[in-house]
């Protein structure tokens, strides 16, 4: 399917049972009957019916405990002491400090059982990014790319960004480099490379004469090149055309009210979440934005809690903020790493890496909500989890990407011809039907 930039839309409240909550709510009117109130909630967790359009994923690199996050055991043998804190949805708890994301669990989906075989940080980065385990004969492209390759639109900068990330960024693949993900650090600072360091009118002549010099070139003995191919042409023009578009505004969250970047927590990590969500709003696809310093093989409870009174308000805020604007439904947000942590302490206090079940988190687009699937077991028999028994209804990762994919409208079963001549599906995993409703 094309990648070139037909056409944004945007999504616009209609006057339905969620409208009509909304405004009694918002006025402290009463005049709902009971019946009609169940029935507006009722509409709350149903999905839209519309494909999604954009993507978030937040990024816990080093792998996060589900048992000190979304898959809490508070005084099981797993536990260890980590504590639990119930939410807003009766029977579902998360782990201590996540209080505001608590109060917005009928937001949120839990996939509690999800199973994968790499237990290595880069290959079960690849895995959990891509859906696909690492293949020495071809490099599969991340969710992002699949979608800036799959979807059409015409924004004039990269559609697919990564912040914070460093050498984890999400790749295109074999779909091509144009495909990578945009890589910027810490939103505070500006851009990079995006101000020319000339007049404009400088800047401008020496991009003619590049532009003499290949057509120059082209006319040698390379005659028969394949601009297609080497799309020097085409990052050369996207680079001048993201230079000099408003959509940069985008990226410079020192516009955003003060009160709204307080709320996000003054950590990167908080602005990178700001970031994306005003990203978002200028239709682009795709944003990861990455937490270091999950990989906690000492002192797992205290450096667990750490990061998670930095996720908290992060993600929290930006899923109140993509309601407040019209942008859940057509946005998904996912919350994942690239394993969980064992459920028992080693000598050093740490939990060490355990891909045999843990945690994501899922929000917005059509997805349904409120809803924990997946149980892993807190019981270690002889002193170890038992592997075989201790996750019930397993997830894949491949599912997940299947999953999300089909909320997007792309079909996961399409196939695309990789650059040997290979047919590659975009996914091998299978729905799962209870996060679709």
């Amino acid at each position: 399917m094309s990648n070139n930039f037909p056409f944004a839309c945007n999504s616009t409240d209609h006057f339905s049972r969620r409208t009509l909550l909304k405004a009694a709510g918002a006025s402290g009117l009463l005049w709902l009957t009971p019946i009609a109130q169940q029935l507006a909630r009722a509409n709350e967790t149903e999905p839209s019916g519309k494909p999604a359009r954009s993507v978030i994923v937040l990024w816990m690199q080093g792998g996060p405990s589900q048992l000190e996050t979304f898959d809490p055991h508070p005084g099981s043998e797993a536990a260890y002491g980590s504590k639990a804190i119930q939410t807003a949805v009766p029977g579902i708890e998360l782990g201590e400090g996540l209080e505001h994301l608590a109060e917005l669990m009928p937001d949120v989906a839990l996939v509690r059982s999800v199973v994968s075989k790499e237990g290595d940080h880069e290959r079960a980065t690849y895995n959990v990014k891509t859906g696909w385990r690492p293949d020495p004969t071809l490099i599969h492209p991340a969710l992002g790319a699949v979608m800036c390759h799959e979807l059409s639109d015409n924004v004039e900068i990269p559609r697919h960004i990564s912040i914070l990330a460093g050498q984890w960024a999400a790749r295109g693949g074999y779909l091509g480099d144009q495909f990578d993900a945009f890589k910027i650090g810490d939103p505070q600072g500006p851009v990079p490379d995006v101000t020319p360091r000339v007049p404009q009118a400088r800047f401008d002549e020496r991009i003619q004469r590049l532009q003499a010099l290949e057509d120059e070139f082209a006319r040698g003995r390379l005659r028969n090149l394949d601009a297609g191919k080497t799309l020097h042409r085409t990052s050369i023009n996207a680079a001048t055309r993201m230079m000099s578009s408003a959509q940069l505004k985008a990226f410079d969250i020192s516009l955003a009210p003060q009160a709204q970047r307080e709320a996000y927590g003054d950590t990167p990590f908080g602005r990178g979440c700001l970031a994306a969500l005003r990203l978002i709003e200028e239709d682009v696809r795709c944003v990861e934005v990455t937490l270091n310093g999950w990989d906690t093989h000492a002192n797992n409870h205290e450096l667990q809690l750490g990061n998670v009174k930095i996720l908290d308000p992060a993600f929290a805020q930006l899923l109140r903020d993509l309601k407040a604007r019209g942008l859940f439904d057509s946005t998904i947000v996912i919350c994942a790493g690239e394993f969980g942590r064992t459920p028992k302490l080693n000598p050093l206090g740490g939990r060490d890496h355990w891909p045999h079940g843990f945690s994501m988190a899922l929000a917005g687009g059509g997805l349904r909500r409120g809803v924990a699937i997946g149980e892993t077991s807190p019981v270690l028999r002889e002193g170890k989890p038992d592997v075989e028994r201790d996750v019930q209804r397993p997830v894949a990762v491949e599912d997940v990407h299947a999953t999300v994919l089909t909320a997007l409208g792309i079909n996961p079963l399409d196939e695309i011809m990789t650059p040997v001549g290979r047919p590659m599906a975009f996914s091998k995993g299978r729905v799962i039907e209870d996060l679709l409703g």
